[in-house]
């Protein structure tokens, strides 16, 4: 049994992270939705608008946040428990893409899997943050056990597509955060849309209005709709997150709106609970 995991029939101990206000879990059910682009840009959204941001990669398999921002710098060791996380556009990050670069892929299980995330989790050197965003792989597996198991997370965000495939995926990963007593800050449907340059009319690629529906099915928040806007790709792609461009750059809009929404959940549920609530712009 791997440390801090709990004992069959033991309840899971979750634990803050020391200078953590809010730890926010990015989610979805399936791959290719957007997940990681949306954690990327709420985690700059959010220290634009004023907040101590730091931005987890717990995708191993997957680690894409360093190429979304555009650095391969790796993270200092001071000793085997003390780990200074990189800076990229003002937020704190880790990402197996930095200690493993390249095309080579991770073959682990879950204990080894358990033990890298209590790793970045604890022995990373956080500092005082206002919101530590954490994007997780798609699924309902190892990776998402382990840090609801083991940490206080103070809500969840679900990225969708408006793709019924997609939201049959999702709707799995919003009963997996119920049923460990996880909030749920609400949904969020990305490539909503895509507004045409010619005509300025809105063109539903994927659908429209499954992932506000979703929402009101599970009584929870819809954070609003991130479009199909071709600056968002590129920026991933180049490692400038749009966000990174401010409110008014293309695809920004959207963007800051999410995280304005998120913030306020967060508000909502600190003060529900009794916890410091952090306000920004």
């Amino acid at each position: 049994m791997p440390p801090g995991m709990p004992t069959p029939g033991q309840p899971p101990t979750r634990t803050p992270i020391e200078g953590v206000k809010n730890l926010i879990a990015v989610a979805s059910g399936k791959g290719g939705v957007g997940k990681t682009t949306v954690a990327v840009n709420l985690a700059v959204a959010l220290k634009n608008l004023g907040g101590l941001v730091g931005l987890l990669d717990a995708d191993v398999y997957g680690p894409n946040v360093p190429v979304m921002l555009g650095t391969t710098e790796q993270p200092r060791a001071l000793d085997e428990h003390s780990i200074i996380p990189v800076q990229a556009y003002g937020v704190r990050m880790i990402s197996m893409g930095l200690l493993n670069p390249g095309d080579k892929p991770l073959v682990w299980r879950g204990p080894m899997l358990h033990s890298v995330m209590q790793q970045f989790l604890r022995s990373v050197r956080w500092g005082q943050l206002d919101y530590l965003v954490v994007d997780l792989p798609p699924g309902t597996g190892d990776v998402q056990l382990s840090l609801i198991q083991t940490v206080s997370v103070t809500g969840a965000v679900i990225v969708t597509t408006p793709s019924i495939v997609a939201l049959a995926d999702v709707r799995r990963a919003l009963e997996m955060f119920r049923q460990v007593n996880v909030e749920i800050l609400g949904v969020v449907e990305n490539m909503s849309y895509f507004a045409c340059p010619h005509c300025s009319g809105r063109i539903d690629v994927f659908g429209h209005g499954e992932g506000e529906r979703l929402a009101k099915t599970f009584h929870t928040a819809f954070l609003g709709e991130v479009e199909i806007d071709p600056q968002i790709r590129i920026g991933g792609d180049t490692g400038k997150p749009v966000a990174a461009l401010g409110e008014g750059a293309p695809g920004g809009k959207s963007i800051y709106k999410v995280a304005r929404n998120v913030a306020a959940r967060l508000e909502e549920v600190n003060a529900a609970s009794g916890s410091p609530v952090v306000q920004i712009l």
